[in-house]
């Protein structure tokens, strides 16, 4: 699969300047501020909303991100014009639960149009071992949307840093990173701005459309791709793939659990040893946003190679892949290298 989207009319100028690596991480903030005509202004998030927002929107919206290209998303703090410009948004994208920050502005702003990405699809919980076949604590579902649940559990991550990803009883937020669980939120993203902007409720159907194909395809080049393995386990430095996880039958080992940086404890460290001497890994994952030194010394100690596996909450320079589709096409070569594809 092949697919390059369409490069929004409004970062065109600054794709000039940028390379087009770092396009789709520049924000349109730029045309937020002036010289819209008659688009809708959008704010989104961070990277995943933006994407949708962009791709469903295309030459009608102004997309702002709030998460600035390289930034922890986590870890945001909003300045005063940030929060003045929620306010005079037409349109909001967020995913509640993953940044507390933008949570409580989002609450005070009063923008009419205002979605949150995790009433649209089904949230669960994962803890650091997540797998398709064998959940334990999880259920007995095979990656289905069972659950009735998004609306209280994403409540749960409000208080602290916003890293306690469904180790501590609130639902996991990485939906985005189940090609599945994103095409039923850009559908929902898709109605909402017809909603929001009648007059091209057109244009935005046969965005959604190609989009909700495109992520179609994505699903079904990881269902083949990582069909037969050598083994299904892979070690992340950041439990952030419980979904894709559980989509395609592989279990995810998180190392430190709520923080991507933390070092994992000598036990820890200790019982990856054992079960990617058991299940048969090969590989420790960690992201491009946090530092790569837990991934390592883990390695190191156990004797594992390290591999780069992208959450997708950011895309910089040092991204593999310009936008969502490519950088998970590079995500399921990760993957099907680490896990002995055949």
């Amino acid at each position: 699969m092949n697919v390059r989207r369409l490069i929004p009319t409004t970062a065109v100028a600054g794709a000039v300047v940028l390379g087009l690596t770092a396009l789709s991480a520049c924000s349109t903030s730029d045309a937020a501020d002036g010289g819209n005509g008659d688009k809708l202004k959008v704010t989104a998030s961070f990277y995943p909303m933006q994407f949708l927002t962009e791709r469903i929107g295309g030459e009608h919206v102004a997309v702002t991100s709030l998460t600035k290209p390289g930034v922890e998303p986590h870890d945001l703090e909003l300045t005063p014009r940030q929060i003045g410009s929620i306010s005079e948004s037409d349109y909001v994208l967020y995913l509640k639960g993953i940044q507390p920050a933008v949570d409580d502005a989002i609450k005070q702003s009063g923008v009419k149009n205002t979605v949150d990405a995790a009433t649209l699809t089904t949230l669960e919980n994962h803890g650091s071992e997540v797998s398709g076949h064998d959940h334990g604590h999880e259920g007995e579902h095979e990656g289905e949307e069972e659950h009735g649940h998004e609306e209280e559990a994403p409540e749960e991550h409000s208080e602290g840093d916003g890293h306690n990803h469904g180790e501590e009883g609130g639902a996991d937020p990485h939906i985005w990173l189940d090609p599945v669980k994103y095409a039923e939120v850009a559908k929902g993203v898709g109605k909402s701005l017809e909603k929001a902007d009648p007059d091209h409720a057109a244009d935005y159907k046969k965005n959604t459309d190609a989009l909700v194909a495109e992520l179609g395809e994505l699903n079904t080049a990881f269902e083949t791709g990582l069909k037969n393995t050598s083994t299904k386990t892979f070690i992340t430095t950041h439990s952030a793939f419980g979904y894709l996880a559980e989509r395609y039958g592989l279990t995810q080992q998180g190392i430190a659990g709520i923080d991507p940086e933390a070092e994992p404890s000598p036990a820890r460290i200790q019982e990856i040893h054992t079960i990617a001497e058991k299940e048969k890994a090969t590989t420790v994952f960690f992201e491009t946003l946090a530092s790569d030194r837990t991934a390592k010394t883990l390695a190191k100690d156990t004797g594992l190679k390290t591999g780069v596996l992208d959450p997708l909450e950011g895309i910089t320079d040092k991204s593999q892949g310009a936008d969502y589709i490519e950088v998970m096409e590079s995500n399921l070569t990760a993957l099907q290298k680490a896990l002995g594809a055949k």
